[in-house]
């Protein structure tokens, strides 16, 4: 049973005073059981909260603004999972996917909902930009959908495009590279708790870079939950010397992209995500990503990096799908939330 379309589009103009967004929009609610059910939906937003004065309307969120060539919003809506429940030590994120509780920070882990309204504009841990340039590539990709994610953590993006994926009836398979032996093994409890095999993925534990060699990683200790960790590469002789002589970090092998297309294939996904290493990687891969990816998705620490990151592209024939820049904290000009870059590769997709 699916509502009319009438009935969604009263049930906006009464709540939020305006008409959905689009029609995809509208065709998205229709797969809600009932008209009760889009209330309690649309209830729970903070539009409608601030509609009714519940609480004071908040600032304008820094993510609605980003530029895209596609309707970012009503491709992130039709992967929203209209049948997501709670599960016992999981927050259920909008596209269904189960996430440990010890993956959230312990600061804000109270105010993550067990199962999240909406992922727009954004949500604890990424926005409507990343959402739409991560799932475009796997609307793109055909019955069999392959990505890489470079600095996986817990593995978020394997995890949400693979459930996504297989949702879609797509076979999923996952790979990621993690230098934090903590948040690797959050990786793989992640991925078995969202129903995936150790024949559906493949983690490497190293740190993603433009060449091979060796890095020291700083390994977290017990009871911290710290993201973003930078590495410190060999080429620095005097910088590695130092950080392995603290007895904090571990010496890992560098993995090249090179040689992660060389063991994996075409991939329809490659998500970059490697702490301000991703200007060198690219720059030193484009030859590798051009021949084997079908989309990338960048994230950016930096306006420089932005910059040199969309030069190498773009000189590469690559097309600029979904672009937000780094927001920069005024007056000192410190990123405070990474930027996002989405490209497609013509020559594959």
């Amino acid at each position: 049973m699916t509502l009319e379309r009438d009935d969604v589009r009263s049930v906006f103009q009464a709540m939020l005073g305006r008409p959905p967004e689009s029609e995809d929009v509208v065709e998205h609610f229709r797969a809600v059981p009932a008209v009760a059910d889009l209330v309690r939906i649309l209830s729970e937003s903070g539009e409608f909260q601030a509609r009714v004065g519940a609480a004071p309307a908040p600032a304008p969120s820094p993510f609605v603004f980003y530029n895209r060539a596609f309707d970012g919003e009503a491709l992130v809506l039709r992967h929203v999972d209209g049948a997501r429940a709670a599960a016992p030590g999981m927050r259920v994120n909008s596209f269904g996917v189960k996430v440990p509780e010890k993956v959230i920070p312990r600061a804000i882990v109270q105010h993550v909902p067990e199962v999240e309204a909406s992922p727009i504009p954004s949500n604890w841990h990424a926005d409507t930009a990343e959402f739409a340039a991560v799932l475009r590539a796997v609307e793109l990709s055909g019955e069999t959908f392959t990505m890489l994610e470079l600095g996986c953590g817990w593995g978020c993006w394997m995890n949400i495009s693979g459930v996504v994926a297989r949702r879609a009836g797509k076979t999923a398979r996952l790979v990621g590279v993690e230098g934090d032996r903590f948040n690797f093994g959050l990786a793989e409890e992640a991925l078995a708790a969202n129903g995936f095999t150790a024949d559906d993925f493949t983690l490497h534990h190293g740190i993603a870079h433009a060449a091979s060699g060796t890095a020291a990683f700083p390994q977290q200790q017990a009871g911290e939950d710290t993201w973003g960790l930078a590495p410190v590469f060999s080429t620095d002789e005097a910088a590695y010397a130092a950080a392995i002589g603290t007895g904090r970090y571990t010496e890992l092998p560098m993995i090249a992209f090179d040689a992660l297309a060389a063991e994996h294939g075409r991939f329809d996904l490659v998500h970059i995500d490697i702490q301000g290493g991703e200007r060198d990687l690219v720059a030193a891969g484009i030859e590798a990503l051009t021949r084997t990816a079908a989309y990338v998705v960048v994230g950016t620490h930096g306006r420089d990096i932005e910059g040199e990151v969309m030069r190498t592209f773009a000189a590469a024939g690559w097309t600029l799908e979904v672009e937000r820049p780094a927001i920069l904290d005024v007056p000192s000009r410190e990123v405070t939330v990474d930027g996002v870059q989405g490209w497609r590769n013509p020559a594959l997709v």
